[in-house]
């Protein structure tokens, strides 16, 4: 048989507990199948995260040099493998966990704008996507289309997504995914909401300083290395067929302008979201994550600055860590010396995500497990909860750097307003760690040091902003002139005021 005939050849994939069947042609890489079954690949396809380990019940996967490296042998030896490594060459069925990631929408209705016609916003993140379509006579959400970021199959983060797109041809390929992606989205929109007849005026999309490079097909060089500046940090505006999408009206796309560093427009957003441009009492907006965003102002002044948090609020780089999807771990609470543990979907626990991990460590801490330099004081160096799941001294040590960076930002923004934690009115938590995360844990680890009563978890925020900025009284460009963006990577007291909140509260 030819290598042409081989590659036309159809090979069926069988995935179970899902019970579905999927044919593809033979060298397929199950990294480009597995991805919308909810198979992560938080390392971009680098075999070295561990995190896309799967099962076969039947058939065989080739085990290349990377997974001999990273899996042990009698992992191996029981089947499992590393999708992002193995190509398809005969039949096969394998194990995946069914997951799905929770992705936050926000649809509370806007103040209508009294002309006719259709808008759209769009929340382009890291991981996940939101879409909604809204009937600008009444500001009312018509439809809602959400999604896992097709970018994710080449790195689950930011800077993992960067380094791919500084490979030949990865900007481009990144570009292609995301703009396609949009727009079947919104025309998938149009389509439930019935209303292809009616035109389509407007679609604002926000998003971090990557996904906005990423989306314009600007270059990333600026955003690689220090001080991380962004190479056009204005709005980037199209008509609709400028970037290949069909739609009614053929609508102008505007990209909502980024703040400074990797501070974007989903910030922007989401300090229309909570009026901090409008407060004549300074409030906080904190939005964490990898690049954990904290913006503290009102009316007269804003600054903003964004941190590398690291990934452990995201479960990256936890020994059993993952995302919120199905089966993690996501709340943890105590009795009897116990650690009592709730999953998402409620199955048995496959590892534990962010909220989870600070509820371990708030616990621990009152338990006497943990002292205030984050050293376990357990025998055997490690905390257990009552599943299989485990945390390690090296999770512990993610932790604090995360919420280290997070804590030193906040107080270089209230040195530099000259405040304290007892002026701020009000603070709002963004985005979808900020909406799981047990107040009362991240005060206790230290993560955050307000008052529990001035603490609002918001939700999506930037959703909600970008509706918002479809209303000519509501102009987010006002914002640009009373903020100002501060790099923390370069302020020369962040090292030790970092070093100074590593530690947890007696």
């Amino acid at each position: 048989m030819t290598t042409k005939m081989q590659s036309e050849k159809k090979i069926k994939i069988r995935l179970e507990p899902l019970g579905r069947q999927v044919e593809v042609a033979s060298q397929t890489t199950l990294k480009d199948v597995l991805f919308e079954y909810g198979v992560e690949f938080p390392c971009g396809g680098r075999g070295t995260c561990r995190k896309c380990r799967i099962k076969i019940l039947e058939g065989n996967l080739a085990v290349n040099k990377v997974q001999q490296k990273t899996l042990t042998r009698s992992e191996i030896g029981q089947g499992w493998r590393l999708a992002c490594q193995c190509q398809v060459t005969e039949p096969i069925v394998i194990e995946l966990a069914q997951m799905e990631i929770p992705v936050l929408a926000d649809s509370a209705k806007i103040e209508a704008t009294g002309e006719s016609g259709l808008a759209a916003v769009v929340d382009l993140g890291t991981t996940t996507l939101v879409a909604q379509m809204l009937d600008l006579k009444t500001g009312v959400v018509l439809g809602v289309e959400t999604a896992l970021n097709s970018q994710a199959r080449h790195g689950a983060d930011i800077m993992s997504r960067i380094q791919y797109g500084l490979t030949t041809n990865g900007k481009d390929i990144l570009q292609n995914l995301i703009r396609n992606q949009i727009g079947q989205m919104l025309t998938d929109l149009i389509r439930k909401c019935k209303c292809p007849e009616r035109r389509l005026k407007q679609v604002n999309i926000v998003g971090n300083s990557v996904m906005h490079h990423l989306f314009g097909g600007l270059s990333l060089d600026s955003l690689a290395v220090l001080p991380f500046k962004i190479e056009q940090p204005g709005e980037l505006d199209w008509q609709a067929t400028e970037i290949g999408w069909q739609l009614p009206g053929n609508p102008s796309v505007k990209f909502l302008p980024c703040l400074g560093g990797f501070v974007g427009s989903d910030i922007l957003a989401g300090i229309l979201a909570v009026g901090m441009h409008h407060s004549p009492e300074p409030i906080a907006l904190i939005d964490l994550g990898t690049n954990g965003e904290v913006v503290i102002g009102n009316r007269d002044g804003i600054l903003c600055a964004s941190t590398a948090a690291g990934p452990a609020f995201e479960g990256a780089q936890i020994t059993m860590g993952m995302r919120a999807t199905t089966g993690a771990i996501w709340k943890v609470s105590s009795t009897d010396n116990r650690l009592l543990a709730e999953v998402i979907g409620n199955v048995p626990a496959r590892g534990i995500c962010g909220s989870g991990l600070v509820d371990v460590v708030a616990t621990a801490l009152e338990l006497g497990w943990l002292d205030a330099t984050g050293r376990i004081t357990r025998p055997d160096r490690q905390i257990s909860i009552e599943t299989a799941v485990i945390v390690t001294q090296a999770d512990i040590r993610e932790l604090q750097l995360a919420k280290g960076a997070i804590a030193a930002g906040i107080r270089i923004l209230l040195n530099q307003t000259h405040l304290t934690t007892t002026d701020i009115n009000q603070v709002f938590l963004a985005g979808a760690f900020g909406n799981y995360i047990n107040v009362d844990s991240a005060r206790r680890i230290g993560l955050l040091d307000f008052p529990v009563e001035i603490i609002e978890q918001a939700g999506n925020t930037a959703l909600h902003g970008a509706r918002l900025s479809l209303l000519d009284k509501q102009n987010y460009r006002s914002i640009l002139s009373i903020i100002k963006h501060m790099p923390l990577a370069t302020d020369a007291q962040f090292q030790d005021i970092f070093a100074e909140n590593m530690n947890f509260p007696d």
